[in-house]
């Protein structure tokens, strides 16, 4: 049934046996060669040129007005959620067609997530559903937001642009501001998005970013919040360096802080590999035209970017009719040595979560049971 589309995939990667794989990294001796001068320096932890140097490319790439690297992507969006005050009773609205580290992250502050449907056009958390809820379920008190079966202050919102593909932030924030809830943008995968002209991560007033080894942009691990204000900015550098207070030798420490910040060897590497994002970006987007080709007659449906928006097509997706078609075809790529993956569970069938406040999870759920991710890297 689906030899067809086995067949054109190979043709696409000019691989006609062996695996191809998900989303492979790509190195070469430029990166190398930063990774070794790095070594030489002696300069491998959280102090050194290259993470500065990193943060000011970062700057220059999205627009932001300030850059802090850290380890992860979801030492990021913790770090983000701990600057806006999240904590313990805090409700956190956030979609559940998403990585678990989205939700893991609001966890860690103590908070508890909300759970709102996407836009399956987006694949994002849905504006006019976060509306309705809102309008069903909460209500405004002395300036706050709160969920009026239990009284909890509704803080944040975290949206992530799912797969490179921007949801519709401009929306979203208009929403929440009529409640006075902030916006964390999770542009984990988004690195290269935009909505017009503006970069994914910086419409909202913290962004994060991953350059985790799957990423279109990689140094093994890594981070970053994109963030608007200069003292919110200088408060995440300080909270990720264990909170020390700069001293030529005390060890003098004013609040809880994290160890999160990136080591110099990670931004050496990950300084040459943001340059290679135009190329990726050229790649990527040359390799989804050959993936519409293939799949134009079909009764399968690629996903494309939304209207007005530019995906960095970090992996492309496709939807089958039906959960037992996408298993079987799941199977097909899996015994011709194709990677491919489908959606993640929906978090709120993971059992941390299933007790969670949630809406109508109808598109997140029919989204769940279609979708699958086909290969997508980006080769020299």
């Amino acid at each position: 049934m689906f030899e067809d589309l086995i067949q054109g995939i190979r043709r696409i990667f000019e691989q006609p046996e062996g695996s191809i794989p998900l989303h492979a990294p790509w190195f070469d001796e430029e990166d190398e060669l930063a990774v070794r001068d790095c070594v030489r320096s002696t300069f491998v932890s959280s102090v050194g040129a290259e993470i500065s140097a990193f943060e000011q490319d970062l700057v220059t790439l999205t627009g932001a007005a300030h850059a802090v690297a850290v380890v992860n992507g979801t030492a990021a969006l913790h770090t983000a959620l701990m600057l806006l005050d999240v904590g313990p009773a805090d409700l956190v609205i956030t979609q559940s067609f998403t990585f678990i580290a989205t939700c893991n992250a609001i966890s860690y502050t103590g908070a508890s997530s909300v759970f709102i449907d996407i836009d399956a056009d987006t694949l994002g958390l849905s504006p006019e559903a976060t509306s309705t809820w809102l309008e069903a379920q909460c209500e405004m008190r002395n300036g706050e937001c709160r969920h009026r079966s239990s009284g909890r202050h509704v803080k944040a919102c975290v949206p992530m642009h799912s797969f490179g593909s921007p949801m519709r932030i401009e929306a979203l924030l208009k929403v929440c501001a009529e409640w006075n809830i902030t916006v964390i943008e999770d542009a984990a995968e988004a690195l290269g998005s935009s909505t017009g002209v503006q970069h994914a991560g910086t419409f909202a007033p913290i962004g994060t970013l991953s350059f985790n080894g799957n990423k279109i942009v990689t140094c093994g691990g890594g981070g970053a919040l994109l963030i608007h204000d200069e003292r919110i900015a200088k408060k995440a550098k300080h909270l990720t360096t264990q909170a020390k207070v700069p001293h030529p030798w005390a060890f003098a420490h004013d609040h809880i802080g994290y160890n999160y910040r990136m080591p110099n060897l990670n931004a050496a590497l990950a300084r040459t590999q943001l340059r290679k994002l135009p190329h990726n970006l050229e790649v990527k987007r040359e390799l989804h035209v050959a993936y519409r080709a293939l799949f134009k007659d079909t009764p399968f449906t690629l996903v494309e970017e939304p209207l007005g928006s530019t995906s960095n097509y970090w992996l492309n997706a496709v939807l089958l009719r039906d959960q037992a078609e996408r298993d079987a075809f799941l199977k097909a790529c899996s015994e011709a040595g194709i990677q491919s993956r489908p959606a993640w569970e929906l978090i709120t069938d993971q059992p941390m979560f299933s007790d969670a406040i949630k809406a109508d999870l109808l598109v997140s759920r029919n989204m769940q049971d279609r979708l699958v991710n086909i290969p997508s890297s980006a080769h020299p």
